[in-house]
């Protein structure tokens, strides 16, 4: 027997040994659950008007360039400039030999001249030839009297006929050549006229204060007419051309259409620029439509130059400025209310301030975004509704 029951009392001990020591065990402290807090910046929401920017990148330009060419073909005497430099209003750009332009206008002043005395001697033998005519006439009417009394002969009759026919043609004749005599000074003086402005665009000066392009002769080439000796570029008819996209073409042709000016400012070399939108080109295609910004006349930039301009748009109401950093997802913005966050559904209009190098701010616009709403401007990835946060100054 007591073998029997020995297993079932070191059973009964080791049950007992459990439970002594289940009840003496140590209570563990419980654990209690706690919510991150995430440590934020916020600011306080101001809608109000602001000028959104629009960010350009375009070409010098200058529509208004001249082509300075050769009036006739000629032998180019002197060259005066050179390139890039900046010349007065009125200035000797260079000039043509005047042996190939004066003999033109020479001859031209001659054919003038002798048209105004062929009108003198057309008017004097005028005169005469009508006196032949009235003898001419008379003679026939001798002729026929003595033809009728059978004293003469048919022969004579018709020789002075003939001579009355010839006599009434030169008189028609001559009174055509005088009746022709101010159209023929007319065409004459038009081209004494070409001839004396072929001879004055000899000397080319500059129309205005500009900038020499390229010089595209030399001295002693032979050039042809209308061949571009050098080309001048207007000091105070700069523009910039730029790519708008088609997004706010019709909102700037309404501010241009409404007379608003349209600034746009930015650098070049260090140097600061401003330009106006003038004016949108009447054609577009995927890109965008091209805008005409005219620059200060103080911009003193090459053509060709790329320059970078941030243009002002039409002011935009009850638009609130954030950084760039307080978006999430594009068009989604936090709120902060009673510590937690609060999505809210935004329409982006467009950038705010900064320069030509940093982006500055984003303008937004929604309902819900009333004066003084404080929005969360730190960007967390994994930023959510009800979100515990803790604002920081």
């Amino acid at each position: 027997m007591p073998r029997r029951i020995l297993p079932f009392i070191i059973l009964l001990a080791g049950l007992g040994g459990f439970f002594a020591l289940k009840e003496t065990r140590p209570t563990p402290n419980p654990v209690v659950p706690t919510e991150r807090i995430w440590r934020v910046a916020v600011t306080a929401a101001t809608p109000a008007d602001h000028r959104p920017i629009l960010s350009l990148f375009g070409r010098v330009e200058a529509p208004d360039r001249v082509r300075a060419a050769a009036p006739v073909a000629g032998r180019l005497l002197e060259v005066r400039v050179r390139d890039g430099e900046l010349v007065e209003a009125g200035a000797v750009l260079a000039r043509l030999d005047p042996r190939d332009l004066e003999p033109r206008r020479l001859k031209a002043r001659a054919e003038v001249e002798k048209e105004r005395l062929r009108l003198t001697h057309d008017t004097e033998a005028l005169e005469q030839e009508r006196e032949l005519l009235r003898l001419a006439d008379a003679a026939v009417t001798r002729a026929d009297t003595v033809q009728s009394k059978k004293l003469g002969s048919i022969s004579s009759v018709d020789e002075a006929r003939e001579q009355l026919a010839r006599a009434r043609l030169a008189v028609t004749l001559r009174e055509q050549s005088i009746a022709e005599h101010p159209s023929r000074l007319a065409s004459l003086k038009a081209t004494l006229a070409e001839a004396e402005r072929d001879a004055a665009r000899g000397e080319i000066l500059a129309p205005f204060a500009a900038r020499i392009g390229a010089v595209e002769a030399a001295a002693g080439d032979q050039l042809q007419a209308n061949q571009t000796i050098l080309t001048i570029v207007p000091l105070d008819g700069l523009y910039l051309r730029a790519k708008i996209p088609g997004a706010y073409g019709e909102e700037l042709r309404r501010a241009l259409n409404a007379g608003e000016r349209l600034t746009a400012r930015g650098q070049h070399a260090g140097k600061d620029l401003t330009a106006v939108l003038e004016r949108l080109a009447g054609e577009a295609d995927a890109r965008g439509v091209d805008a005409l910004l005219r620059l200060d006349a103080g911009a003193d930039l090459p053509l060709g130059a790329f320059v970078n301009l941030r243009l002002e748009r039409p002011p935009a109401p009850d638009t609130v400025a954030l950084p760039f950093s307080a978006l999430h997802g594009g068009d989604r913005i936090f709120a902060v209310d009673d510590g937690r966050l609060r999505g809210i559904a935004v329409e982006r209009i467009g950038e705010f301030g900064g320069d030509t190098t940093e982006a500055g701010q984003v303008l937004v616009r929604a309902p819900e975004l009333t004066p003084g709403t404080p929005v969360m401007v730190t960007h967390l990835p994994n930023a959510l509704d009800s979100l515990k946060v803790e604002t920081i100054q």
